[in-house]
């Protein structure tokens, strides 16, 4: 009897405990609370005049649809891009700096996403440059979609651009 006691103990001491790592996870989420979106977005010292876009009602059968996102270094010191990269393959982003183009890049897994490593000098900007391909998924991609594009810096935070859009055949 005692040898089935203390399985009993042992199963309910291992429940407990992630019951409340369950619910200390979905506290933490909730005290983080759902942010606003901003059109004047800053991590660290990047920033973004707009941080989202929306192309409304595309066709698939028009083809690809592009939108480009101002950035600036917001900061007082030289800030380094290092990296861009999309959530899907059907979204490609392009880095220009003074006419420069950097990519395109697209999602980590599917293509190599190489370090770019560019600095843009205090208040300086560039320009993200979007492509997203409605025909990417077919059929299955039809209805309201939405992709991310991260830019990693070496400021505070990555930066995360994002597009919508409702695909229409």
């Amino acid at each position: 009897m005692g040898k089935y006691k203390n399985i009993i103990l042992i199963s309910g001491g291992v429940i407990l405990t992630f019951a409340l790592i369950g619910l200390l996870g979905f506290l933490l989420s909730e005290s983080k609370g759902s942010q606003p979106e901003n059109t004047n977005q800053s991590n660290g010292f990047l920033a973004a005049e707009e941080s989202s876009f929306d192309f409304g009602n595309i066709s698939m059968a028009a083809g690809k649809v592009s939108h480009t996102f101002k950035i600036k270094n917001s900061g007082a010191e030289p800030l380094t891009i290092s990296k861009i990269y999309t959530s899907c393959m059907c979204t490609e982003a392009t880095l220009v700096k003074q006419n420069e183009r950097f990519g395109p890049f697209g999602m980590p897994g599917h293509v190599d996403i190489p370090k770019i490593n560019q600095i843009l000098k205090a208040d300086e900007e560039a320009t993200v440059e979007v492509v997203f391909d409605p025909a990417a998924h077919g059929p299955a991609g039809l209805g309201q979609t939405e992709r991310k594009i991260t830019i990693e810096n070496n400021g505070k935070n990555e930066m995360t651009l994002l597009i919508r859009a409702n695909v229409m055949p």
